[in-house]
């Protein structure tokens, strides 16, 4: 029986990988971008079928998720920017969705992927595998991060230029009078500035990631259960991993906003 859980948890745990690039991560991927379109798509149709007068349901939800963000950001970011406004709201709606995946019964996408497999392509059951939720993948929260580490020094070089930027990096945070104690300080500059920035985006993979990583997992736990217990103790975890899906995506939007804004300001 231990083996068994085990063994299932292993699976569950597994992702489906080409030996491309390293053992690239299909499920991933492909859950990502659907999600993302899946995102794109319903927001084009509202506003393609947005009206002056009387909204419908659909148009109430995607305006009230908008006017959140729009208010998130005009607290937070105070500079004028025509990109952090979707950006912002793409955040939060694609990290929001691929959480969300956590909340489909464990085996339903796995079972499916199985059939699929041995159906069409004649795989053995055991090594179809497929993990359904993008943000439990160390990876997925890593490049996201590190794209905001790139939108990090556009940002800065937008506002600053590019000799502005490369100047606050060996003059902040000490700043110095003089030009002795400038170049003495510089090289303590720099390396508080590159660990200020790699800092950034490990935090922000590394909360995303643990988060999810956790609710994944326990949700596995959960279904190895006897069926009846199964219902008492995932219900109550599922009810409050709302809050967890919730909270870690717009974590993730607030801290773009706020480093963006930390990036085009003068130290």
């Amino acid at each position: 029986m231990a083996q068994d859980a085990t063994s299932y948890i292993q699976h569950h745990l597994t992702f489906a990988k080409t030996d491309a690039f390293g053992g690239f991560h299909l499920d991933t991927f492909w859950i990502a971008l659907a999600l993302g379109l899946l995102f794109v798509g319903v927001f084009a149709y509202v506003a393609r079928k947005a009206t002056s007068g009387v909204p419908g349901r659909l148009q109430n939800f995607v305006e009230l998720i908008v006017e959140m963000v729009d208010s998130q950001i005009k607290d937070a970011f105070h500079a004028k920017s025509k990109v952090i406004g979707p950006l912002s709201l793409t955040i939060f709606c694609w990290v929001f969705l691929m959480n969300s995946m956590d909340f489909l019964p464990v085996d339903l996408l796995p079972t499916i992927a199985q059939w699929i497999g041995v159906t069409f392509f004649g795989a053995d059951p055991h090594h179809v595998y497929l993990r359904v939720v993008p943000t439990a993948d160390v990876n997925q929260t890593f490049a996201m991060s590190l794209t905001v580490m790139l939108l990090i020094i556009g940002f800065s070089i937008s506002a600053k230029g590019l000799f502005g930027w490369i100047k606050e990096l060996f003059t902040a945070p000490f700043h110095a009078d003089g030009v002795l104690m400038t170049i003495l300080l510089a090289p303590v500059n720099f390396a508080f500035q590159l660990i200020e920035l790699a800092a950034k985006p490990i935090s922000l993979a590394l909360r995303l990631f643990g988060n999810m990583y956790a609710g994944e997992l326990i949700f596995i736990l959960i279904a190895l259960l006897p069926w009846w217990i199964n219902w008492v103790l995932g219900a109550p975890w599922a009810i409050f991993h709302i809050l967890v899906v919730t909270l870690q995506a717009f974590v993730f939007m607030m801290l773009t906003i706020v480093y963006l804004s930390l990036a085009v300001e003068d130290h």
